[in-house]
């Protein structure tokens, strides 16, 4: 039996703030370093490679801008020298009854951006502001 793959555009993001809806998610990206070693003394004409540190890109978090809706501002002020409020993040993407079929957990996420939406008198768009964050972990969950 063939199965669909899984459409992009049903999601929810739980940031640990009230329940927003995101337009857009992206940077949900792992790296993995790869070291190359080789001996001396070793027969072989090439290094061996071997993993080294995982690398995780920043995300990248879109949405409308509300009215009164002051949460991601308070969050980025939670920065100060050396000292920023970390979060949790869980990002699912939902299936057609709203159920997460796949779950990216985020481990200790702080904002480091926000950029505000583009101002033009003669476009009639809906304002989008991106928050921009660092993390220290990312785990896939496919349920």
């Amino acid at each position: 039996m063939a199965e669909n793959a899984l459409v992009n555009f049903h999601f929810k993001v739980e940031w640990g703030g009230t329940r927003i809806g995101f337009t857009e998610v992206t940077g949900l990206d792992i790296e993995q370093e790869v070291l190359e070693y080789r001996d001396g003394a070793s027969p072989k004409d090439a290094p061996i490679k071997i993993p080294g540190l995982r690398r995780y890109s920043n995300i990248i978090l879109k949405r409308g801008v509300f009215k009164s809706d002051n949460e991601y501002y308070e969050w980025l002020n939670t920065i100060q020298l050396n000292s920023v409020e970390k979060r949790d993040i869980t990002i699912s993407l939902l299936n057609e009854s709203h159920e997460p079929v796949v779950v990216w957990v985020v481990k200790s996420a702080w904002p480091i951006g926000l950029k505000s939406t583009n101002l033009h008198s003669t476009n009639s768009e809906i304002a989008i502001e991106t928050l921009e964050i660092a993390h220290e972990g990312l785990r896939i969950e496919h349920t």
